[in-house]
């Protein structure tokens, strides 16, 4: 199996590193809040309303680049929250990119290397470095980071309801709307009977679950997943603790369906480990949880040099961090469909002035310059909850 460190060199000889080197001159931080269509709920809370914190880049010429931290509020996915990520960008990201001067995001790695964890808060500015350098090169975040691809299949993921009745009518829903797979959230007590009921329902659909590391290696939590191990699922995303691979091992070689882990890849290196131990046959790749677009792709790399397949996962990003993960999707080892649905399927208004939508479970990937979207400045005001700026 290849190591973490077979990394690509993605210096393009036909492209120049940049024009000239990079520098920041100025970082912004917005604190936004959006509405949720309707309440999410996972094994772990419900929730209503997202707090994301958009980061704006200024370099020495007037370019702006974006990235979004799409931080959970509460440390029940990982240990990062929204305060905690302010705080890691605001007093020492941010700090450190200031007057430095780069050709490409990858160099970056050496300006942040004393900072540890933290990966939501990283992701943030390393995605709006990759914006910036994709538009000093005049091509797509896409084109920059080497995929190719014009549109990606959609899945949607579908949040823990009141009743079995109002998770399949939401199930309905977005099968009609053409949504290449379904995920179901599952949690002890609501696993087995929801998924049977659904895949009852519907038993054409590509039909996976994830657990957000809701059970432990118990008889009991062993036998709900050798009971889902029966219902033709696409996959069991994250059953177990983050850090117990050799758990979710012993639990891969019990089934037929494929483990996928999420939570637990947090780096190229902890995916090699974990397909090292025979973990997962398949790894959610999300752009929030590496780190950024840097770590990200060479997650992507190492599953595509091992044969494992992989699929591009959400935080529920508002339009910066969703036309991010487009971007990173279209690299060709992404061929499950993902957590990329439509912002009109979470948001009533998103902060793009065309927000991304999903067309029979496609979403066309941004083709212009950077990120290729266009920030909607006055619905960014409209849902300011806080802001700040760190200049030299």
């Amino acid at each position: 199996m290849s190591t973490p460190s077979d990394r690509r060199t993605y210096r393009d000889p036909s492209l120049p590193s940049t024009a000239s080197a990079i520098t920041v001159v100025r970082v912004e931080l917005m604190a936004v809040r959006l509405p949720l269509r309707r309440s999410f709920a996972t094994s772990s809370h419900r929730k209503d309303h997202l707090d994301h914190i958009l980061v704006k880049l200024t370099d020495q010429d007037g370019a702006e680049g974006w990235g979004e931290c799409a931080s959970p509020s509460h440390p029940y996915y990982g240990p990062e929250t929204f305060s905690s990520c302010w705080s890691a960008l605001r007093d020492y990201f941010a700090p450190a990119l200031i007057g430095e001067r780069w050709d490409h995001p990858e160099e970056l790695e050496t300006v942040w290397r004393r900072i540890r964890g933290n990966l939501f808060a990283r992701a943030a500015l390393d995605t709006a470095c990759w914006d910036l350098y994709a538009q000093h090169g005049n091509r797509s975040l896409a084109s920059a980071l080497g995929g190719s691809a014009e549109h990606v299949e959609a899945g949607v993921s579908l949040g823990i309801e009141e009743s079995i009745g109002e998770l399949l009518n939401q199930v309905e829903d977005h099968v009609g709307q053409g949504y290449r797979r379904i995920k179901l959230k599952i949690a002890p007590g609501w696993d087995v009977a929801p998924v049977a009921a659904v895949r009852a329902r519907f038993p054409d659909t590509p039909l996976q679950v994830d657990a957000n590391a809701a059970y432990s290696s118990t008889v009991e939590h062993r036998t709900v997943m050798r009971a889902l191990d029966t219902m033709a699922l696409r996959m069991i995303e994250q059953p177990f603790a983050t850090d117990d691979l050799l758990a979710h091992a012993e639990l891969q070689r019990e089934l037929t369906t494929p483990i996928c882990l999420d939570e637990s890849i947090t780096s190229a290196s902890t995916a090699h480990t974990a397909l090292s131990l025979g973990a997962a046959k398949i790894i959610n790749i999300k752009v929030s949880r590496l780190g950024g677009l840097t770590e990200a792709r060479r997650v992507h790399d190492l599953c595509a040099r091992s044969g494992i397949p992989v699929w591009c996962g959400g935080m529920h990003e508002f339009g910066v961090g969703r036309a991010a993960n487009l971007a990173v999707a279209a690299l060709p080892g992404f061929t499950l469909p993902g957590d990329i649905s439509g912002s009109d399927r979470y948001f009533t208004a998103d902060i793009l002035s065309s927000p991304i939508t999903a067309t029979r479970g496609r979403v066309r990937v941004p083709s212009a310059a950077g990120l290729g979207v266009t920030i909607d400045r006055d619905a960014v005001r409209t849902h300011l909850l806080d802001q700040m700026s760190v200049t030299q």
